[in-house]
């Protein structure tokens, strides 16, 4: 299984208007940070969304050997429109991308979290936008690579 694979996995936070990028290290203890990519929701269903275009470029560029999706769960554990819309998201990435696997991981409150790390760094209005869907998918993917390590 790709679990034991050696080399970097990417963090995805699926937005309206963003998508937070992140990446481990090769031996996927530390997720840090990569780039926050542009929504395009325009594209014609027959044609590669930009966001997605440059996604597949990070994935090539970075050699990632899988790529972990926040799934938006709700408090009470339930799956509403938001991850309906990303679940959507990741079948088409995982066709874009293939055969690099794309996994859901549940993100309850990573961006709340990410939002609050942010402001006690000092991090606050226009500057935290510009960052927090990175910061949230750092703690996607950190997360993710914690909950593995748990488990082998």
């Amino acid at each position: 299984m790709s679990a034991q694979l050696r080399g970097p996995r990417l963090g995805v936070d699926v937005g309206q208007v963003r998508v937070g990028v992140a990446i481990s290290d090769p031996d996927g203890i530390l997720a840090t940070p990569l780039r926050t990519v542009a929504r395009h929701l325009d594209a014609k269903p027959d044609e590669l969304p930009t966001d997605m275009a440059e996604i597949a470029a990070l994935i090539t560029e970075h050699q990632v050997i899988e790529v972990v999706v926040g799934l938006p769960v709700n408090l009470a554990g339930k799956h509403g429109p938001a991850a309906e819309h990303v679940k959507a998201y990741a079948a088409r990435l995982t066709d874009v991308i293939a055969p690099v696997p794309v996994l859901l991981s549940d993100e309850r409150m990573s961006t709340v979290v990410a939002s609050r790390r942010l402001a006690e760094r000092g991090v606050r209005g226009k500057r935290q936008r510009a960052v927090v869907d990175q910061a949230a998918a750092v703690e996607i993917l950190q997360s993710w690579l914690d909950g593995r390590r748990r488990r082998t």
